[in-house]
């Protein structure tokens, strides 16, 4: 017990040392938010390859982007490609031009965007605590250090989050121009407070002038505030990130939250929403209207009809999933401390609207974070399209919300307790419920541990690789998944058992870091090796074997990182019937050269029913043949295409 109490008050004076010192906590805040980013989002960043199928859409229309100069309309294999706007090709680019082309210029935005959010979550939160201690006239560095530690790491260390941050596509970037944004709102509405405050005060002390009447007020400030200016540049920077949802998202949060509280005509005041329109539209508007002057109805249907309206009104591509789906998004995804989010979310008691309406902004943190996840929780529910990367937008307010539920039990030595008694404006959670969340948790590390040990079992098959479960068990990986969350479950149960709960989260983190560090990683460098590897190593033949104006088609498959790794225009067949028919006529048109390279699964290439001396094989990689069919006469016979 004694030693029990001796760690507390050593932690407890180093983080005084660290109040206390300006410098010193600037540092160790930098430290700590380089360590979590690196671990997050720099470690072996750029040394997998781009993976199938998505990610080098991005990469290759950003390259081409690079390569002619053209920053209005973006292009993949010589067709425009109007998926996303233009702020994630020119990031790349931009990232293209600075360290060349490859793997992680096409990921460092993503990662950039990551990192960025992070920190200023890391800011919000502590501005948030120390106005928390200066209103109740207090200093509890420990809980506001803490908090904010832990709730970076949450934000930064969970598989949602580490999986974009670490994929050259745009939905990191919208997340952190989203996020980023709405932090942005709430630290200019929050902190419009004070300044009001500081006026009453004046007023309070000269409450009549020389004349007998009252003061003049201050004058509004012809500008919105600096925050607010952050948060109209941000929601610019999403809208050319992914269009529409990228102002609709934010303006239904803000909207949804300031009706609840009851300050819509006040704060659209102070925000000077027309000076923010006119912001947004000056920084997003003049690329839409040149790719549409260029491109015309084309794009309108592409963007803003199938992309935009289809998406959530249709099934897009087959994305259709169950109404319950984005539980389970969310339940994985932010894994292993979504299991604490109900219980973050009891604590608010969000429906007592006369208690929150009658606090100061600042204390109206927790309650923003709840409007932010909620909302896009119910927007993307309602969407007929579902995937999981469309909630990503919410984990930061999810780690919001796990990080004040814990920052109740983060108090100084002086006033713990075994339950503490919370000072902010939400009452502290019980005994019962911190309990219940933690067996929860328990339960949820078992499970984790038992399908990890059996993920064999549970994997579908995979047609690049052959012998993809053999494979797994021999790299031993299951078992250390298994073993890490088995030793975390066990040490979980024993902190309850213990009743020391402000221990528990750290062990959730640990454990997932020695889950990305010993298993995460290993599996993305083995599947990049038995996947991806092949068709990198295959486009290099290519680079070399190809003769000038050869075609090179691919059959049966789609694999957009050739035509990254290979700079080449690739031709894509479908079905071997197909193909052969298609050389045939380019054969009886006489052009040359007189030869096309074709790439295909071994097993569609079989069903060409190509005779030895109708091809001359120039390399066989993984599941992949890569051969050389020159044009003559093809045996006219019977093709199998079942």
């Amino acid at each position: 017990m004694r030693m029990k109490l001796s760690v507390k008050h050593t932690v407890d004076r180093w983080f005084n040392k660290i109040a206390k010192n300006p410098a010193l906590s600037v540092t160790v805040s930098i430290l700590w938010l380089m360590v979590v980013g690196w671990v997050a989002f720099g470690w072996n960043l750029g040394n997998i390859g781009l993976i199938d199928e998505t990610e080098p859409l991005f990469a290759e229309a950003s390259r081409q982007m690079f390569v002619t100069g053209d920053w209005i309309t973006p292009f993949f294999n010589g067709d425009t490609r109007f998926d996303k706007p233009a702020l994630i090709y020119w990031c790349q680019a931009i990232a293209y031009h600075l360290i060349g082309v490859n793997e992680w210029a096409v990921r460092l935005p993503s990662a950039i965007a990551a990192f960025g959010l992070v920190c200023l979550a890391f800011y919000t939160i502590q501005w948030y605590l120390a106005k928390q201690d200066e209103l109740e006239q207090v200093s509890r560095p420990n809980r506001r250090y803490l908090t904010s530690f832990i709730a970076a790491a949450l934000m930064a260390l969970n598989p949602e989050t580490i999986i974009w941050a670490r994929t050259g596509v745009s939905d990191m970037l919208l997340t952190g121009c989203m996020a980023s944004a709405l932090l942005c709102f709430f630290l200019g509405y929050a902190g419009e407070q004070g300044s009001r405050g500081a006026e009453l005060i004046s007023n309070a002390h000269y409450p009549l002038s020389p004349e007998g009447a009252p003061p003049s007020p201050m004058p509004h400030a012809p500008f919105p505030n600096k925050w607010y200016l952050a948060f109209y540049v941000l929601i610019a920077g999403a809208i050319l990130t992914k269009g529409p949802v990228g102002i609709v998202l934010p303006g239904l949060i803000v909207a949804a939250f300031l009706l609840y509280v009851g300050k819509v005509r006040e704060v659209l005041q102070e925000m000077h929403l027309l000076i923010g329109i006119l912001i947004i539209i000056a920084l997003s508007v003049p690329w839409y209207a040149l790719v549409i002057w260029r491109n015309g109805w084309n794009y309108i249907n592409s963007f803003f009809g199938y992309h935009n309206l289809e998406r959530f009104t249709e099934v897009v591509n087959g994305h259709s999933a169950p109404w319950y789906f984005y539980f389970l998004v969310v339940l994985l995804g932010f894994a292993p401390y979504s299991v604490y989010l109900p219980a973050s979310i009891i604590r608010l008691k969000f429906w007592q609207r006369s208690h929150w309406r009658s606090l100061e902004r600042f204390q109206q943190f927790g309650l923003f974070a709840w409007f932010w996840f909620a909302s896009i929780f119910a927007f993307f529910s309602i969407a007929v399209t579902k995937l999981p990367s469309y909630v990503l937008p919410l984990m930061p307010a999810a780690a919001i919300l796990v990080a004040l539920l814990w920052s109740d039990l983060f108090s100084d030595t002086k006033t713990r307790q075994t339950i503490p008694v919370s000072p902010s404006p939400t009452q502290s959670i019980s005994a019962s419920l911190l309990r219940i969340s933690g067996w929860v948790n328990v339960v949820f590390l078992s499970i984790l541990a038992t399908a990890l040990l059996n993920i064999t079992h549970i994997l579908g098959t995979d047609p690049a690789i052959s012998n993809f479960h053999e494979l797994i068990e021999q790299s031993g990986l299951p078992v250390i998944a298994g073993i890490i969350w088995l030793v975390s479950a066990v040490l979980v149960a024993g902190l309850l058992l213990s009743r020391r709960w402000n221990y528990i989260i750290g062990i959730n983190l640990i454990g997932f870091v020695a889950f990305v560090i010993f298993v995460l990683t290993p599996a993305s460098f083995f599947i990049d090796r038995e996947r991806q590897l092949p068709l990198r190593e295959l486009s290099a033949v290519i680079l070399e074997a190809k003769q000038p104006n050869e075609e090179l088609i691919m059959l049966g498959f789609k694999k957009p990182s050739v035509v990254f790794y290979s700079h080449i225009h690739v031709n894509y067949l479908k079905f071997p019937q197909e193909a052969v028919e298609h050389i045939k006529n380019k054969a009886a048109k006489g052009l040359k050269p007189s030869s096309v390279l074709l790439l295909a699964e071994q097993k569609k290439f079989l069903k060409m029913d190509l005779q030895p001396d109708d091809y001359k094989n120039l390399s066989t990689k993984g599941a992949y043949n890569l051969v050389r069919v020159p044009f003559k006469k093809m045996k006219n016979q019977k093709i199998d295409i079942s």
